[in-house]
């Protein structure tokens, strides 16, 4: 299997995490492995990497980019770092890595239904043998609870006029394609404008239904406040990548010094305009990394 994802912040988030022989590493979302694959070599020998993913599919890719008798791959979410640790006999690890954006590769799959460009069945789910699909979650969700999937997750504008436009579409016929979100989408706000501009919020509105489908925000917040201090060293590296203030937000709010971390350095880091340029999907990337305070350091 090859991918094509590209990882951002690739070259920023080697630098910050100060990596060297015999550190054990997490990849909590290895996706398709193309920042461990850059990881693995310098952590050796010695070293460990542990890379998790909710999506079979992307483990399926990770297998082909690191492999070795120090790589531990497995299907699960970040926020069961500390099962996975204990299974490996680990106490904690020195470095944590966590992408929260989506792959390339799980965009284009029109099996998946994650890319509004891609067509196919409306699906979204990372694990695709867990839980409900988009399309179901949308043709049973509570309208007011729509609205605010909407508006907090998805930052969509008018929230409310397209959540009621969703919802009588439903009374007529089911969703079950991407295409059937999207033309109710378009026929609510329009197509693309002039000089490339969008007019309708298509992407905000697929990232708040994978956003609800899959509990991101959820996993993010338990991992946040209780498994990753639980799971770094006293020293060790933390480095986030979000796409979306909703997520960036809680991650600063999260990494404060009054909560045990050290930001390094305290405002997010941002793709040069040379990587933007190469892979437009990075533009929305940011980056925070902290340093877990030593105990004896703590207020």
């Amino acid at each position: 299997m090859t991918a094509v994802h590209v990882p951002v912040l690739l070259r920023e988030v080697l630098s910050h995490l100060d990596l060297r022989p015999g550190l054990i590493v997490v990849d909590g979302t290895v996706g398709a492995g193309g920042h461990s694959r850059e990881i693995l070599p310098r952590i050796r020998p010695g070293g460990r990497l542990i890379g998790l993913d909710r999506d079979p599919l992307m483990l399926g890719y990770a297998r082909a980019a690191v492999a070795g008798p120090d790589v531990h791959l497995q299907q699960a979410s970040y926020r069961d770092l500390r099962s996975v640790l204990d299974a490996l006999h680990l106490p904690a690890a020195d470095r944590v890595l966590i992408d929260l954006g989506l792959s390339s590769d799980q965009l284009a799959d029109r099996t998946r239904g994650f890319g509004f460009e891609a067509g196919g069945k409306l699906d979204m789910r990372f694990d695709p043998t867990s839980g409900i699909s988009a399309g179901e979650w949308l043709n049973t969700v509570p309208e007011a609870e729509l609205v605010q999937a909407l508006a907090a997750w998805g930052e969509v504008p008018q929230a409310e006029r397209l959540a009621s436009a969703l919802v009588r579409h439903r009374r007529r016929r089911p969703f079950e394609t991407t295409d059937d979100l999207l033309a109710v989408v378009r026929s609510e706000f329009g197509v693309r404008g002039p000089h490339g501009s969008i007019k309708n919020p298509a992407p905000q509105v697929f990232q708040a239904l994978r956003i609800a489908v899959n509990q991101e925000l959820e996993h993010l917040r338990t991992f946040l406040d209780d498994v990753l201090p639980r799971c770094l060293v006293p020293g060790g590296r933390v480095a986030l990548i979000s796409f979306h203030s909703v997520e960036d937000r809680m991650v600063k709010q999260a990494l404060r010094p009054e909560h045990g971390w050290t930001p390094t350095p305290k405002r997010p880091i941002l793709p040069t305009p040379s990587e933007v340029r190469v892979n437009p999907r990075s533009r929305s990337a940011r980056l925070r990394v902290a340093l877990r305070t030593p105990a004896a350091d703590r207020s």
